[in-house]
């Protein structure tokens, strides 16, 4: 996979810094596990939206209790199968459901590194095997345009959180915000018109 710059720089975050980055980039793949469970009937978004939501308030409200081994007992039964679904969203909606897990693994060992950094390779792996469909050199993928500005936004989440010395919960409250509001994918899902064409 292709590393970038960007995970020599997580060293800096702190614990509510690192969770709030990962958040994000959770915030980003929703899309792409809502459109897989509005295709097949497979899981539930609610729940998904629930888990991540429950991750946004640990964030937002002080000592709030969290029983994070039952959040993952719950997203572990909406993970789908490569190998009984055909379509190829079946592949962006299980790396969303890596991706929250990785949240609710840091929360569970208090550890963010690795698994921030596991989040930003999972995101990135997305974009590009969306647009190509196999496993691609790190030279190849430095020449697609969709997966440097998935960079882009990692850094631009990152820059914002790094300046902030102290928990910031109106920074915390902009970026979900700014995420919820485009409503669209790390893969383009534009979740708003999945939610038109639902109704």
């Amino acid at each position: 996979m292709l590393r970038n710059p960007i995970h020599l720089r997580f060293e800096k975050l702190k614990n509510w810094q690192s969770l709030t980055f990962m958040v994000c980039l959770c915030e980003r793949m929703y899309p792409n596990y809502y459109k897989f469970c509005l295709e097949t009937g497979f899981g539930d978004a609610r729940i998904y939206r629930c888990i991540l939501d429950l991750l946004w308030e640990t964030l937002l409200v002080k000592n709030v209790k969290v029983n994070f081994d039952h959040q993952l007992e719950k997203l572990e039964d909406l993970i789908p199968s490569a190998e009984s679904d055909s379509i190829y969203g079946v592949y962006p909606a299980i790396d969303a459901c890596i991706a929250l897990s990785e949240v609710v693994h840091a929360h569970l060992s208090g550890e963010t590194l690795d698994h921030t950094i596991a989040i930003s390779e999972v995101s990135v792996r997305t974009v590009a095997m969306t647009l190509v469909g196999k496993e691609m050199t790190e030279d190849e993928l430095k020449m697609l345009p969709a997966v440097m500005e998935e960079w882009d936004i990692q850094w631009e989440i990152f820059r914002q959180l790094v300046d902030c010395k102290k928990p910031d919960l109106d920074l915390i409250k902009g970026l979900r915000s700014e995420i919820k509001a485009a409503a669209v994918s790390n893969i383009g899902i534009n979740l708003m018109q999945l939610k038109k064409k639902r109704d």
